[in-house]
């Protein structure tokens, strides 16, 4: 059985905790039942021995495999790993939806991507993730009564995101302490309308308008400085002809959306004046979650 995920891009400026899109870079397990426990990983993380005795994914899927069977059955693991740990691209989630969604396949359950988003709020209080590793595309989403709720809109394939990656994380529960205790009304109207312009904008295909749009003053600065090179990768996406740019979650990866014809460009330009960072051209995924039985 194989299940695959794709990393993630949160906040995308002004929406904070609330919007998201994915990428198609995507962590996969295959997995099937054994005499013995085992855990292999390749790729990201591959060299890190602690993944494998203090590992998220077997918790929580061992946790979920007894609640829905009551009982105990040793598997082998596999997993080959994409997304960049600790970037602002959720690797976290993605590990916690593919985990959810093994144990349930495991067990001979099939429930709604739905389901398993919902299931998956328990593990992560925040839905700008989750969902679109769930759902693909671009989602809107908010928590009610323990419950997400969310639209979601296909990506057209004549857009491409610029990611650059650089050689340092920054800690999501770390960022977050550098955060105000509280806002302005002034800057939460500024957020909220920016939000959603930014919304519409999406889901009228109105690309140009995300440069305006996407502007924020609840993050996205104060957890730029802790790597001022940031700064400078907006700067340089803007005069690329990037129709947004935007911290990546909590970073230290920056989001950029280009059309298809100056993504390369632009790329170019980030390898140039960034060499010690990584930059990837990705398509934008619209499938989500994904199970291969």
């Amino acid at each position: 059985m194989i299940i695959s995920v794709p990393a993630t891009s949160a906040n995308l400026g002004p929406g904070f905790d609330s919007l998201g899109l994915a990428v198609d870079l995507r962590n996969r397990v295959e997995f099937h039942a054994s005499k013995f426990f085992s855990v292999s990983i390749k790729g990201e993380g591959e060299n890190n021995p602690r993944l494998k005795g203090n590992n998220l994914f077997v918790s929580i899927f061992n946790e979920h495999y007894t609640r829905l069977t009551d009982k105990k059955q040793n598997f082998k693991f596999t997993f080959y790993n994409q997304i960049p740990m600790s970037r602002g691209l959720g690797s976290s989630s993605a590990v916690i939806v593919s985990a959810i969604a093994s144990a349930h396949e495991a067990a001979g359950i099939r429930v709604s991507k739905r389901r398993i988003l919902n299931h998956a709020l328990h593990y992560e209080s925040h839905p700008d993730n989750i969902t679109p590793a769930v759902m693909g595309g671009f989602n809107a989403a908010t928590v009610e009564k323990n419950k997400v709720f969310s639209q979601q809109k296909h990506m057209p394939n004549y857009l491409k995101a610029v990611v650059v990656i650089p050689n340092k994380p920054i800690n999501t529960s770390k960022a977050r302490t550098l955060l105000p205790k509280s806002y302005s009304k002034e800057n939460a109207i500024y957020n909220l309308s920016h939000t959603a312009l930014t919304v519409a904008a999406f889901f009228n295909e109105d690309w140009e308008m995300l440069r305006l749009a996407t502007g924020d003053r609840f993050h996205q600065k104060a957890r730029m400085k802790v790597l001022p090179e940031l700064f400078s990768v907006q700067k340089v996406a803007y005069e690329s002809g990037a129709l947004m740019s935007t911290l990546s979650g909590s970073g230290s990866t920056f989001f950029s959306m280009a059309y298809d014809d100056d993504a390369s460009l632009m790329a170019s330009k980030f390898t140039q004046k960034f060499p010690e960072f990584t930059v990837k051209i990705l398509d934008f995924d619209n499938d989500g979650l994904i199970i291969e039985r």
